[in-house]
C-alpha cells in the first residue's frame, strides 16, 4: 500500500463525476464497498442542494448492501443500475421510473461489460483485504465481477477493509475466459478444481487511491424456518432421495446449486438431515449459513461459489477456524460460477425460487403483477436452462392466502416451461418431465396448488377447452385482475370472462 495514494472516502468520492459509470465489487452485500459509495451519496446530496445534477451509472456483481445501493438510491444518485438489486429504496426508485434498471443473467454481466455493450467504465471500486505494490489485489468475501471491472475500468479505487484478514489470499480462484471468436473451453471438471490465480492482477498505475476501512459485511440474518419452508425443504429432499433410489441420479450424487434466502436454507437443512442423500458437493453462486453448517457436520464435502453470504457471526467463526474451512470452499468470478458450459458439464441439480408459476410450468422470478420489479432474475436462468435437474420452489400461497402463487398464466415470464422440470411447494411435487401442457396442468394443480385454489384452476382448465395448451386469452390474467380489484384472488367467477 505504501506506493499508493492513501485517501479518505470523501476524497475518493470527489473523483467521481456526474454522468460517469462506476463498477463496484460485491456479490450480495458480501465484498461490496461501503464507505466510498456512502461518500458518493453524500456528495450527490450536496450537489443536488445546489441545484446541479449528479447521477452515475452503477454496475455490480449482484445485489449489494444498504451502504451502496441504499445510500445511492436515497441520494437520487443512480442513473442506471444493472444487473441485480434487492435494496428497498433502490427498488422504489426503479418502480417509480427514477432509475433505469436493466435485468440481466448474472453470467452475462462481466462479458457484456468487456464487450463494451454498456459503454466505458470510468471507475472500478473494489473492496480488498490486501494489495501489493505490484498491483495484486486480494478480494474479501466475494468475487462477483470484480476481475473484469478492475481490468476494463479506466481507474481503480481500493477500499482496503481490515475486517477481512489478508490470510484470505488463496480462497479465490480468479479466471477470465477469452472473448470470441476463438474462446477456449473452460477447463473445470469438478467443483474443487482451480484454474486461475488467487488474486486480481492489474497495472498498479491504474490504482488512483486506497481508502482504509474496517467494516463488516451488511448481510442480514435469515428468518427461522416456518412450517411452510420446512415442508418445502422436506419435499425437495424426499424427491431427490427418491430419484436417487430410482437410479435417475448417479449413486455418487451430483453437485447442488441453491438460491439464497429462507426457503433455500430450509431446503439445504432438509437435505442434510435426509439419510437417503449422501455427502455431496455444491457448485453455486452463494454460500450461505446452511452450507457452512453442513460442512461442519460433514454432509457437504466442498462448495464452489461466488460469495460467502453468511451472517457476520458465521463469517467470524470461519475466519477463526480458517485452517478447517480453507480446503472446503473456493470463490470464483460469477462468469465461472454461473457458466452455462460448466453447469451442463457437471450435471448440476439447480434449486431456485419463484414468485409465481403457471399451470404449464412457466416461472416468474422478478415481477409483481407483471409490472413492479422485485430484485431481478439473478443467476437462476444461468442454472435452470442448463441443469441436470431444474427445480423451482415456492409456497403455494402468499399474502395470508389471498394470492395463489400458481396461476393460469404468469404475469411476467423469466423461465419458460422448456427450462422447468420440477415444481415443489409445501403441498407436494409436480414432475413435469415428459408431459404435455395439458398433463402438466393436471399435475401442477393436483400436487402443488393450495386446496383453496384447486377448484378455481380446474375450472379454468375446463373452460379453456381443447387445444395443445390449456389457455384462453380472455381469462388468462383473471386471477391477477381479481386481486387488483378486490385484494384477493379468491371469489373469482369465470363466467365473467368470455371465452
Amino acid at each position: 500500500m505504501n506506493s499508493y495514494c492513501k485517501m479518505s472516502a470523501a476524497e475518493a468520492a470527489e473523483l467521481v463525476q456526474n454522468g460517469q459509470t462506476v463498477a463496484f465489487s460485491g456479490f450480495t452485500p458480501a465484498g461490496a464497498p461501503k464507505d466510498i459509495p456512502k461518500a458518493i451519496g453524500e456528495r450527490a446530496k450536496r450537489i443536488h442542494a445546489e441545484g446541479l445534477p449528479f447521477q452515475i451509472g452503477v454496475i455490480t456483481g449482484a445485489s449489494t448492501g444498504k451502504s451502496l445501493d441504499g445510500s445511492l438510491a436515497l441520494a437520487d444518485a443512480v442513473k442506471f443500475r444493472t444487473p441485480y438489486q434487492s435494496d428497498p429504496n433502490l427498488r422504489k426508485s426503479i418502480n417509480e421510473g427514477r432509475t433505469q434498471f436493466f435485468d440481466m443473467h448474472l453470467s452475462m454481466a462481466p462479458q457484456n461489460v468487456r464487450y463494451g455493450f454498456l459503454g466505458p467504465v470510468n471507475y472500478a471500486v473494489i473492496e480488498a483485504c490486501d494489495i501489493s505494490d505490484t498491483g495484486e489485489i486480494t478480494l474479501t468475501s466475494s468475487v462477483g465481477a470484480a476481475p473484469t471491472y478492475a481490468n476494463v475500468a479506466d481507474k481503480i479505487i481500493i477500499e482496503l477493509n481490515a475486517f477481512h484478514p489478508p490470510m484470505l489470499r488463496g480462497m479465490h480462484d480468479i479466471f477470465e475466459p477469452q472473448d470470441p471468436p476463438y474462446r477456449n473451453p473452460l477447463p473445470l471438471f469438478r467443483p474443487s478444481d482451480r484454474i486461475g490465480s488467487p488474486v486480481i492482477k492489474v497495472d498498479p498505475k491504474k490504482i488512483v487511491g486506497v481508502v482504509p476501512t474496517n467494516a463488516a459485511d451488511e448481510t442480514g440474518s435469515f428468518s427461522e424456518s416456518n412450517p411452510t419452508t420446512l415442508q418445502i425443504g422436506q419435499n425437495v429432499a424426499d424427491f431427490l432421495a427418491t430419484e436417487l433410489k430410482r437410479g435417475l441420479i448417479p449413486k455418487s450424487f451430483l453437485p447442488i446449486q441453491s438460491g439464497v434466502g429462507d426457503t433455500a436454507n430450509a431446503v439445504l437443512k432438509a437435505m442434510g438431515d435426509n439419510a437417503g442423500i449422501p455427502v455431496f458437493e455444491m457448485y453455486t453462486e452463494v454460500i450461505q449459513d446452511a452450507v457452512v453448517d453442513l460442512m461442519r457436520s460433514g454432509k457437504v464435502r466442498f462448495a464452489s461459489g461466488c460469495s460467502l453470504t453468511v451472517t457476520n457471526a458465521v463469517l467470524k467463526n470461519i475466519y477463526a477456524n480458517f485452517e478447517f474451512f480453507q480446503s472446503k470452499f473456493v470463490l470464483r468470478p460469477q462468469e465461472i460460477s454461473n457458466s452455462p458450459e460448466i453447469v451442463r458439464r457437471l450435471g448440476i441439480i439447480a434449486i431456485n425460487t419463484a414468485i409465481e408459476v403457471d399451470i404449464t410450468g412457466n416461472v416468474n422470478s422478478t415481477h409483481v403483477l407483471g409490472r413492479s420489479m422485485m430484485n431481478g432474475i439473478g443467476g437462476s436462468g444461468d442454472f435452470a436452462r442448463n441443469a441436470f435437474l431444474s427445480i423451482f420452489t415456492c409456497p403455494s400461497t402468499a399474502k395470508d392466502g389471498k394470492i395463489s402463487t400458481i396461476v393460469p398464466l404468469v404475469s411476467h415470464m423469466d423461465h419458460s416451461e422448456h427450462s422447468v422440470q420440477i415444481i415443489i411447494t409445501e403441498q407436494g411435487v409436480a414432475d413435469l418431465r415428459g408431459k404435455s401442457p395439458q398433463q402438466r396442468a393436471q399435475t401442477i394443480i393436483n400436487n402443488c396448488v393450495h386446496p383453496d385454489f384447486r377448484g378455481v384452476l380446474r375450472d379454468y382448465v375446463k373452460m379453456a377447452g381443447t387445444g395443445h395448451s390449456p389457455q384462453t386469452l380472455s381469462a388468462a390474467f383473471g386471477m391477477h385482475l381479481q386481486f387488483a380489484k378486490t385484494g384477493s384472488m379468491q371469489g373469482i367467477n369465470w363466467a365473467d370472462y368470455k371465452v
